[in-house]
């Protein structure tokens, strides 16, 4: 008998693990044969405080000081190490580097600079594609492999079990608690917490619990190598204003990607060849890569429901189930926030008084908004 199941060992499941495993007993279940085989392991791990919509900049920088000053022992290597990124603006997409400058906390500016500037920060660059520009030197890079290691170190010194290649194939509610039925095992559970990413939903109907519109959404990313005799490892990030399209340094080459965003189904996503085209076409269309051959490419699914919030609190109708889901592509940086709020949410049924402080409440995050919504009743939705 466990005070709490999770269900899902992505970053989210793990650094909620972390959370409860101080409070009472706790289970994290992974379908996969090891933790974070998904999104997880697949993200370009950047922390952009000024990127998303209002809800999830407020979260992201509720992770801040989790990022910033870990708890003693977490981590022998810094969370966040600097990047930087430079947003771009091709002729005619402007007014996206105006807003991106007027939208930024006064905590994390972002600057405008000049088309000579961006050139000297990135001398990759075609100088044609630029025709404005502006750094946000607040962008870090954050070490996912460091998070995700601390995260299950302190959970299983906290006498926390973790269970891989344990796929969930019943979860039923009798006499007060959860009955968990994986590969080999029956589980028993006060609470269940739903961290199942783009198989979320898929959980909740084995709950009975009712859809909250989940829509994983594939993104694919190519490797290449650098230019020969140019150091690219203090290199800003870049990307397009008007656009999800970007590159940065990766482990002293070059990742890519044009931002797609196709609908899928819940699966172990593989990237297509018409998307490694369309990636490797783009970056040799922006900078002066002599792009011979790609040296690797994924894919992974970055999954949101329609308001792109995050979906945090107990289910309306189903008793003690709790969602940890749709994260959309902002997961890891919101991942120690999250975390925060699903404990204080589940111990106190109320947020931190520091992240509600920054704008964020209840309803905004509450799988009951899509429920309301459903009824034809007004909700309170995040701004872009």
């Amino acid at each position: 008998m466990y005070d709490f199941a999770i269900i899902g060992a992505g970053i989210a499941g793990t650094s909620l693990a972390f959370e409860l495993a101080q409070i009472g007993n706790v289970v994290l279940i992974e379908a996969e044969a090891q933790p974070g085989y998904h999104s997880t392991g697949r993200s370009a791990a950047l922390y952009t405080p000024n990127y998303g919509n209002t809800v999830v900049r407020a979260i992201s920088a509720f992770s801040g000081p989790f990022f910033r000053d870990p708890p003693v022992g977490f981590t022998e290597y810094p969370l966040l190490t600097q990047r930087g990124l430079l947003t771009i603006a091709v002729q005619g997409q402007e007014e996206g580097l105006d807003a991106l400058v007027s939208s930024a906390a006064d905590q994390t500016p972002v600057h405008e600079v000049s088309p000579s500037e961006a050139l000297k920060l990135v001398p990759l660059l075609r100088p044609d594609v630029v025709s404005a520009a502006a750094f946000e030197p607040g962008v870090k890079d954050i070490d996912v492999d460091a998070l995700q290691r601390g995260n299950l170190r302190r959970f299983k010194a906290l006498k926390g079990r973790l269970l891989c290649g344990a796929r969930v194939r019943e979860l039923a509610r009798g006499s007060g608690r959860w009955h968990i039925v994986v590969a080999g095992e029956c589980l028993e559970a006060a609470v269940v917490i739903n961290a199942a990413g783009a198989w979320a939903d898929q959980i909740g109907e084995l709950a009975g619990t009712k859809s909250i519109g989940m829509v994983p959404k594939r993104r694919c990313a190519i490797v290449v190598d650098a230019p020969a005799g140019v150091e690219i490892s203090a290199l800003p990030a870049v990307d397009m204003a008007g656009s999800e399209a970007y590159f940065k340094p990766e482990a002293g080459r070059i990742m890519a990607s044009i931002g797609d965003e196709t609908p899928t189904e819940p699966q172990d996503a593989q990237p297509e060849e018409l998307d490694i085209a369309l990636a490797a076409d783009w970056l040799q269309r922006h900078t002066t890569i002599d792009l011979r051959r790609i040296k690797h490419s994924w894919a992974g699914l970055r999954s949101f429901v329609s308001d792109g919030a995050p979906v945090v609190g107990f289910d309306a109708a189903v008793d003690d189930f709790f969602w940890l889901a749709g994260q959309g592509g902002f997961g890891i940086m919101m991942a120690p926030a999250l975390a925060q709020a699903s404990s204080s949410l589940i111990r106190d049924n109320r947020l931190p008084d520091d992240l509600e402080r920054r704008g964020v409440s209840q309803n905004v995050i509450s799988p009951a908004r899509f429920s309301v919504a459903q009824s034809g009743s007004a909700i309170e939705s995040p701004s872009d």
